[in-house]
This record gives C-alpha cells, structure tokens and sequence, in this order.
C-alpha cells in the first residue's frame, strides 16, 4: 500500500449519524481530511450551515466539517485512501457501491458497524480492500447536527483486523484514523471478535428496545435480564458452532477466560458497566424513536437464520425477532406492558425457567 503522511490521507465517512459522526468530528478537530457523507438532507443541511455539535459529558465541541448528501457523491472527483462505513447493516452493500467509484485502487473500506457485514463490505469492494471492525460508543443523535456522546475517546474501543489476512497491511493505516477517536485493538480474528459483540447486541437490542425504555432501566424489569441472557447465550452457543472463538473484547481483561456458560452474561455485564448511562438507549430503539427500521434481521434474525443453516433453533431470539416484526409492522406499540409478553413467550418457546 501507498505509504502516506497523516496530513494527505483522505478519509471519507458514509453514515454520520451518531457513531460516524462522532468519529469524523474527532479526525476533523485532529484536522485530517474527512468528508462526512449522509442521507439525511436536515442533518448534512445543519452541518453545512454549523458544523457538527457533539456534546460530550465534561465538554461541548462544535467544528466546521465537509458534509455531503448522498447525491452529492456523483459530484466528488477526488479518490478517498480510507472509507469507513457506518451505516446500519441492512445498509451495507448500497454504502459500499456507492463510494466504491471513489476509493483509491489501494484504498481501504472498515465496517465500523454493529451485525456480520465483514462479507458485504468484501462482496462490493474486494476482501483485499476491506476490514472489519467492532465498535463500543455510547451516542445518540435525534437532532440534526448535534451528538450527544456519552463516552468520550478514551473510553471508546474498537478492534480492526483483515477477515481473511488479504488486506492485513492495510489494518495499520485505519487503526491510526480510528485511534484518534479510541483505543484500537487490531486482531487477527475479527470475525470472532465481530461475533462476541454482536451476542452482546443480541442480550441488550430487542428485550430494551420491545419495552421502549433505557437499557439499564429495561433490564431491570423483573425477567428480563433472564430473556437478555438466553438471547445471548443462544448467539454465543451460534458462533461457537460455526468454528468462532471467544476473544478479548472492550479492552477488559479477563473477560475472554468466561467459558460458555457465563460470557453472554459478562459481556452484558461489560457493556452495562462500562458504556450504560440511567438514560442510555439501545441504537434499535433509537430507530423506532426516529420512524426507522431496526436492525433486528441483522442481529438475533442473524442468529436465528444462522440456527437454521446449521440444522439447529434459536427459540429465544426467534421470539424477539418476531416481537420486533410486529412493532414495525405497527402491530405491537413499544413499552413496558410488554414485559409479561416476552418472558411468557420465551418460556413457551425455550422452556426457560423465568419468574
């Protein structure tokens, strides 16, 4: 790869709602080249005309940004070195066709997303110009130009790594953009590390979000911390069958030493200790708070069609997945009336033994 000074990378960043948006302020005020490019027409309009805001817990920076629409990209003549997407997975392969006519020939796309879209980012671009990444941030944006983040970089992580070793020359360069906004761990097994956190994303997404309430408040709920457990269980049991391991995750020591009995809950654990406010709110929730699809299909409907593939079930996620369906089918109103639902249909579905 092209070796290149800090100052004349050029980065470009698909999906700045709050995690890209968070990113690219951090690469901005570092002053590096990024362009933030976002299908929002009020938030590029707020950012073109303000900057990005993003309020963090002690401080409030607000920095002047290249914001694009999506229309805008045809416009673009320039190559970008380093493109990280950070779209909602269901978005994946659209974002990646969409900026693979501006990435440079030995240029780089990261996932930086939640869901298994290593293999869509690779499909689109070519797995020698493609990474996969896991982030762990806790931020929200319901405003147009403004982020609240909740974690400020030195308590945000990421872990980076080439899926199948082609483009592992290239972890280095997007490991420096990423540091600048977090600590970066760059693995050689990130399709493991991607799966640890997405059984993370299995316990805390749907059981939180189906009650419409803040993650440390919804898992509070009598029974419902039992149903986040099973969920991630049953994602773990899910990589593990697929040939995945248990790895390092969030930069916490230890927490890989957890057999398979316990690491659902730890990782749960982790997430509740380490990035969880009284009025943190799952991203899922964030969506249906906005009018917008979930990412439910691309979590536990991931771990349930995984299930199916291999010959086994997931009935706990099975019941969230469906749950969530009827919510964005408009058939089920979120809330906490819902909690007797979901326990009794996870007994119902998985014999679990939930007071």
């Amino acid at each position: 790869m092209t070796a290149h000074s800090k100052s004349d990378v050029r980065i470009a960043i698909v999906g700045t709602g709050a995690n890209g948006a968070s990113i690219g302020a951090d690469l901005a005020v570092a002053g590096r080249d990024v362009t933030f490019i976002e299908q929002w027409p009020a938030h590029v309009e707020a950012m073109k005309a303000n900057g990005i805001r993003v309020e963090l817990p002690a401080r409030v920076i607000t920095t002047p940004v290249r914001a694009l629409h999506l229309c805008e990209v045809a416009t673009l003549r320039e190559l970008f070195d380093v493109v990280l997407i950070s779209v909602k997975a269901y978005d994946t392969r659209w974002a990646c066709e969409l900026i693979k006519p501006r990435l440079a020939p030995d240029g780089v796309v990261v996932g930086v997303q939640n869901g298994m879209t290593t293999d869509d980012v690779a499909s689109i671009v070519g797995a020698e110009r493609s990474l996969g990444a896991v982030i762990e941030n806790a931020a929200n944006m319901f405003d147009p130009g403004v982020v609240v983040r909740q974690t400020e970089p030195e308590g945000t992580w990421f872990a980076l790594g080439s899926p199948d070793g082609s483009s592992a020359h290239k972890a280095e360069l997007a490991a420096d953009i990423l540091r600048t906004s977090g600590t970066v761990e760059v693995t050689e097994d990130i399709l493991s590390a991607k799966w640890m956190k997405l059984v993370g994303n299995a316990a805390e997404f749907l059981p939180t979000a189906i009650l419409d309430m803040p993650m440390v408040a919804g898992l509070n709920v009598p029974g419902i911390r039992e149903v986040a457990d099973a969920a991630g269980r049953e994602a773990l049991d899910t990589a593990l069958a697929l040939g995945h391991k248990i790895v390092p995750l969030f930069g916490m020591p230890g927490l890989e030493e957890h057999g398979p009995e316990t690491y659902a809950a730890a990782v749960l654990d982790a997430i509740m200790s380490g990035w969880a406010l009284e009025d943190t709110r799952v991203a899922l929730l964030q969506d249906w708070m906005k009018g917008r699809r979930g990412e439910g299909d691309d979590i536990n409907g991931y771990v349930v069609e995984q299930q199916r593939l291999l010959g086994g079930q997931a009935p706990v996620n099975k019941v969230l997945m469906d749950l969530s369906r009827q919510v964005e089918r408009g058939e089920l109103e979120p809330g906490p009336q819902n909690a007797e639902l979901m326990i009794s249909k996870v007994r119902e579905a998985g014999g679990l033994e939930i007071a």
